[in-house]
């Protein structure tokens, strides 16, 4: 009889890192790799099995270190790559696995691979990235070559005075995407970006916007949906693209097949499971899992991510549910996040960051996510309950490109009108990249104990640092912190029921509450949560067997009435 073993990923908790903002080790107000180091205890005391840093690469950092100017080098002020070797061998001996962010779709325009390709029409780079001549409108106005919009507003082309030609940036201007039709360029990616760092002992990669590197080569105009602007968004003509899955299957064979590694790509606007399926699929050797983004997309504008428009519990339910269920009786894998270095934090968009139910509504999130079937992945300070940015704030104390871009676009289109920059600032309030960056909050001396800086951190430290930070929570057995390190615990222990089970909704037009269960073989579970303020009735599902309440979040709960207050949740074992 052959005993398949599963793949150590798929059973393993992932804690991803945001190296500016977890611990500045030596004074200079921004996070560093020996402040990594120096916080491993911490991370092995969490229970958690994976250490993903986001970019650590020498940038120039226009982009947070999205934008890349040498894949093999650290950027100076975070460290050197003796540093990340030493936070490898760190994690190992502690049993954790180590993987970067891999980003490849773009570079910096500062990478020695850009200069070159710049220079001129004919240098041997020039076909590294994705140069085209300008149009011209009929009163001789020069212009991009399509109307694709950036991610960070205006349009996606930059023109290059000396080699007088567009290139394509999907992203910011200092991000010129690589051209993924050229091999030479393919195999330059694989090496530098790639081999280099597993042969160092890296586990694997977070593949960032991994649908994106197959664009076709007509690149036509989109559709235009926002009316009385030139650049629209033109997603749908650059993801998933049709040699997407080829290059995938190209990087496994030259490079990924020869290590033990994990791969979880991002792949943005694929609402298609069936699609999905073919990233994912262990049979045709792509990608491990991939982040679906439809929960944290949940209210986002249809013109712009920065025009929220809101959302029901409804749509959170179907989303959960449609992800769970789409590998059900496939071979392909899922993830379950809630939180990353891109989103708003999950108490302020999903709970509730007002005093009395903060704490409450971080554990029963904490409760949903460590139900779900999948490789579950934590962000930094979401085990401690950290919430946006205080709304007080004005748009002067945010950092990132994205926001501020659009907010900058909006009020010179609207010549500084209130009305619509005030809704702006409201979905960057919700919304905004830089509530997940804000400096980790470690204890409540200066600076949350982040930095010893006298000025403070590159960025301005959450108001509330002294009631929410780790010190604190440590020595409460009731708090956040500790909820988490139980409720990972009961994750493995019951791992074939959380980890593996299938998944089922319950009333799914509810709009208050949240129930599903979780099966595996005859192990039953039934979780019940409460998304309002308000004590609500809810009706345990009939799927035969006794409830015996596994574990809860409110005290003196023994899960025999049905009826939840405030924010509550519960897990209940069925037998």
């Amino acid at each position: 009889m052959t005993i398949r073993t599963r793949p150590w990923w798929k059973d393993s908790t992932v804690y991803q890192i945001y190296p500016s903002s977890f611990f500045d080790s030596n004074g200079d107000g921004l996070g560093d790799i020996p402040g990594i180091v120096s916080k491993i205890s911490y991370l092995a005391s969490l229970g958690v099995d994976v250490i993903w840093l986001s970019p650590m690469y020498d940038s120039p950092q226009h982009d947070m270190g999205y934008d890349i100017s040498n894949y093999e080098a650290v950027y100076p002020p975070y460290g050197t790559v003796a540093d990340i070797e030493t936070l490898i061998s760190a994690c190992h001996s502690r049993g954790m696995k180590f993987i970067l962010d891999l980003v490849v779709n773009h570079t910096s325009d500062e990478h020695a691979w850009f200069q070159e390709s710049r220079r001129s029409k004919d240098n041997p780079k020039r076909d590294w990235y994705i140069w085209r001549p300008a149009k011209y409108a009929e009163d001789g106005t020069r212009m991009p070559p399509n109307n694709w919009r950036s991610f960070f507003s205006g349009s996606a082309w930059a023109w290059d005075e000396g080699s007088q030609e567009y290139y394509l940036h999907l992203f910011a201007t200092q991000q010129p995407d690589l051209n993924w039709e050229n091999p030479a360029t393919r195999q330059a990616i694989y090496d530098s970006a790639m081999r280099f760092w597993l042969d160092k002992g890296v586990d694997g990669f977070r593949v960032d916007t991994v649908n994106m590197y197959s664009k076709g080569t007509e690149l036509p105009d989109a559709p235009i949906i926002d009316e009385g602007i030139f650049e629209q968004p033109a997603s749908g003509l650059f993801c998933n693209g049709p040699r997407m899955h080829e290059f995938l299957r190209e990087m496994n064979t030259e490079i990924l097949n020869k290590y033990d590694t994990m791969t979880v790509g991002e792949l943005p606007h694929t609402p298609d499971p069936a699609h999905v399926l073919r990233y994912v699929g262990s049979g045709d050797k792509q990608l491990d899992m991939v982040f679906q983004f439809d929960i944290v997309d949940l209210g986002i504008g249809r013109t712009h991510k920065y025009e929220y428009e809101g959302y029901a519990l409804s749509e959170l339910k179907s989303v959960v549910s449609k992800w769970q269920q789409f590998i059900e009786g496939s071979d392909g894998w899922t993830t379950a996040f809630c939180e990353n270095h891109d989103q708003g934090r999950s108490v302020s968009r999903f709970g509730s960051d007002a005093p009395e139910f903060r704490e409450r509504s971080a554990k029963m999130l904490a409760l949903m996510m460590c139900a779900l079937t999948g490789t579950l992945f934590v962000y930094q300070g979401q085990e401690i309950g950290m919430i946006n940015a205080p709304k007080e704030w004005p748009i002067s104390d945010y950092k990132d490109i994205e926001s501020i871009n659009y907010y900058n676009s909006v009020a010179e289109r609207t010549d500084n009108d209130p009305k619509a920059l005030g809704h702006v600032m409201k979905s960057i309030q919700i919304l905004g990249r830089d509530h997940a960056r804000l400096p980790m909050q470690w204890d409540d001396s200066p600076h949350a104990g982040f930095t010893t800086k006298k000025e403070g951190a590159w960025m301005r430290i959450h108001d509330e640092y002294r009631t929410i930070n780790v010190a604190k929570q440590e020595k409460d057995p009731k708090s956040v912190l500790s909820f988490w390190k139980s409720v990972l615990k009961i994750r493995k222990e019951y791992r074939e029921l959380f980890i593996h089970g299938a998944f089922e909704a319950y009333d799914i037009e509810n709009q208050q509450t949240f129930v599903f269960g979780k099966r595996h073989g005859e192990d039953r579970a039934v979780v019940a949560l409460n998304f309002t303020g308000e004590e609500q009735p809810f009706k345990k599902p009939d799927v035969g067997g006794k409830f015996e309440l596994l574990v809860g979040n409110v005290e003196g709960v023994d899960g025999t009435e049905d009826k939840l207050a405030p924010w509550e949740g519960r897990i209940y074992l069925v037998s």
